[in-house]
């Protein structure tokens, strides 16, 4: 096992000990199935499986809820990202939603021109969806994962995902 490897997985364990350490609230899993597109030249496309927490909102404010959440983004040539973060969700009418996010992780890439510069990533989200009578939920995500010019190189990928909200109580 690589250093790299190493640390991702123990950023991973770390994100997820930390939300289930936190009080009992209503709070969401996210499964979604995507495509991402790399900027950078040669680099390859694939599909992508994601999970993600988002824990209740720790503030309030008329129809804007401010939470954390966490990601996982495994892409199919083998691609991870693992990221926690600060979501923002505002509801609309009839059950429609936007959401936004902000998630600093960390990248490691199984394919050489899969680099996005540095092991330091930020993954930032915005979707659209309609919450169910039943409380889960549909929504439309893009993603971007990039270093914000923190490394020599950074080329970016983003992502188009389909999201399925499956809400439980902690």
């Amino acid at each position: 096992m690589s250093i790299r490897t190493f640390v991702t997985a123990a950023y991973i364990a770390s994100a997820f000990t930390l939300a289930s350490a936190l009080p009992a609230a209503a709070q969401d899993w996210i499964f979604s199935a995507g495509y991402s597109s790399f900027s950078r030249a040669g680099a390859e496309d694939s599909a992508l499986v994601s999970v993600e927490y988002q824990h209740d909102a720790f503030w309030q404010r008329g129809n804007f809820d401010a939470l954390f959440g966490a990601a996982l983004d495994v892409q199919t040539t083998g691609d991870l990202f693992v990221g926690a973060g600060v979501v923002g969700k505002w509801h609309l009418r009839q059950g429609w939603f936007i959401e936004t996010s902000v998630m600093p992780g960390a990248y490691a890439e199984s394919v050489r021109l899969n680099d996005l510069g540095s092991t330091f990533e930020i993954r930032s989200a915005l979707a659209v969806g309609k919450t169910f009578e039943n409380g889960r939920a549909l929504s439309l995500a893009l993603t971007h994962k990039s270093n914000a010019s923190t490394a020599d190189i950074n080329p970016g990928v983003n992502s188009l995902l389909l999201r399925w909200h499956v809400p439980f109580k902690g």
